[in-house]
Formats: C-alpha cells, structure tokens, sequence
C-alpha cells in the first residue's frame, strides 16, 4: 500500500481526493493514515464521510508515510506542515500558492532536492485542456510564431488565507504554463483606489523575451479564459473548473508515488512565487517590476 496523509484538509482538494481514492480503482493501493488542520471542523467532517482519521499534530506520521498531499488554504503553511517529512524524501503534493515568501520557496526547494523529494501540484488549473492546447502551439508555433496572449483569472485580494497570494497562482501558473516559465517583467495597472474593492480589476503585462501577456485579475471574475495571439490567428479557450483538471494533478501525484519522475524541475516549480511577488509588487509601486532571478 502506498501511505500518505493529508495536511491543511480545509481545502475542497481534500475532500475531492478523498473521493478518488474512495471510489476509483485505479487509486486502490493508495492509503490515507490521516488528515490535518488547524481548523477543528474539516478534519471531522471529512472523518465522518471517509473515516479518515484526524491527526492530532501535523508531523504525526513523520517516517510513516510514502508521500504527502498539503492542501492547505494558507500558502504559508505549505512549507511549514512539510519540513518535518522533507528527511523522508518521499513524493510531495504542493497545492497553490506553492509559498508565498520567495526566500522560503527557494529554501523549500534547496531541501526537497537534497533529500529527493520529488514535488508536484500548484495550480490545478494548468490541467484544462485548452491551457495544455495553446501551450502545444505556442511551442510548435501553430499558425505562426507567438505575438501574444492573454488570460482572464481570479482574485481574493483581501482573504483571510494570505490575501492576493491565494488565488494569485492560477493566473500565473496558467500563463506560465501556456507561454513560458520565465517571464522578465511586470506591469500592473489597477482600477479605484489605493485599497481594493469589490469590483476592482487589475490589468497586468508580462514582459517575455519575443512577446507579452496580457491577464486580467478581478475579485467578480469567476470565468477563467486563455488566449494565444499567432501571425495569422486569434484562438481562445474556456478554463472549465472541474472534475478533469483535479484529476490531473491528483494522477501527477499517483505516479511520483509509483516511483515516476518529477514532471518539472524545482526551479520551473517555485517560478510562479517569483511572478505573484512581481505582479504584487507593481500593483503598489505602478511601474514595471523586474521578476527577480534565483537558482535551486
């Protein structure tokens, strides 16, 4: 049986992959020991439902387990819930934002592979089809090489879960995904005041070396969109939350689990903390932001 827990189970990941485990075949040797919050009521609601149980401290199972899946809602407790299991060198499931602090992505990365742990996760949703579509052809340069992009994303600039670092993540991710890891600059332009408020939007440019993205980042949007700009063609994709797009980053945990290599390498995995930290960055200062280098 392959061994894990489940750490920072106050996300609706836990729950749904709870239900993979519980109801699909495939993921049948897959045995959870235990669940974890800091939060008294997911733990016993996902017991009642899957009788998992909950652990009283999140390093409980440290040298027990064969990987571990944090999902925790505060990008700061990625990191922190991990550390102790980070000597084990078992596989590691990383929900969004990976971390928020870019000293400490660097850190966590810097340890995971000096011990072998092999991580996946981030955001779920660079599993839609049309983000995987439009990466493809931005790489085999479908209709002509990449003039440009665009995506439409999410924000809770005010949450209690680390502000605009909690959802931050799909929009970089999605982005980076489909057009490239290393973005060189941000630019942000914001709508109001200086505070955030319902129906703010911010409109953000990342700078590559051939062409720019533009995203659009608002507290109302609740539809994800990606589009890629070639020579002779304009073609968009919904981004469709679901069922699909958690399966996917659930199966690239199944198969570090079942010994297959990391699908990224550790610096392509913390870039997206670099972009958030940029675009944050330019959101107060105005101007266009470097985003910072760093190696692992």
């Amino acid at each position: 049986m392959k061994k894990i827990v489940i750490l920072g189970c106050e996300n609706s990941h836990a729950d749904i992959f709870l239900r993979f485990i519980n109801q699909n075949p495939k993921y049948s040797d897959v045995q959870v020991l235990g669940v974890y919050s800091e939060e008294t009521e997911p733990p016993k609601v996902l017991n009642e439902k899957f009788g998992v149980k909950i652990m009283e401290r999140y390093d409980e199972f440290v040298g027990q387990v064969d990987g571990v899946i944090n999902v925790a809602r505060h990008g700061d407790n990625h990191y922190k819930y991990l550390a102790p299991y980070i000597k084990d060198g078992v596989p590691m499931f990383v929900d969004k934002p990976v971390c928020i602090s870019e000293e400490e992505a660097v850190k966590f990365m810097k340890e995971a592979k000096e011990n072998g742990c092999k991580v996946t996760g981030g955001s779920s949703l660079k599993h839609d089809g049309g983000v995987q579509l439009i990466k493809k052809q931005v790489e085999e340069n479908y209709d002509g090489k990449t003039c440009g992009g665009m995506v439409r994303a999410a924000i809770d600039y005010n949450s209690e879960y680390g502000g605009f670092y909690f959802y931050a993540q799909h929009f970089a991710e999605i982005t980076m995904e489909a057009f490239g890891r290393f973005p060189k600059t941000v630019t942000a332009y914001k709508t109001g005041g200086e505070e955030f408020k319902k129906g703010d939007c911010v409109t953000i440019v990342l700078k590559y070396d051939d062409y720019c993205v533009t995203g659009i980042i608002g507290e109302d949007i609740n539809h994800y969109y990606i589009a890629r700009a070639s020579e002779t063609k304009f073609e968009g994709h919904d981004i469709i939350v679901d069922v699909p797009v958690f399966k996917g980053e659930f199966d690239e945990f199944y198969e570090l689990l079942d010994g297959k290599d990391q699908f990224i390498s550790y610096k392509e995995f913390i870039a997206p903390v670099f972009v958030m930290n940029a675009i944050e960055r330019a959101i107060k200062s105005g101007k266009e932001e470097k985003v910072n280098e760093f190696d692992v």
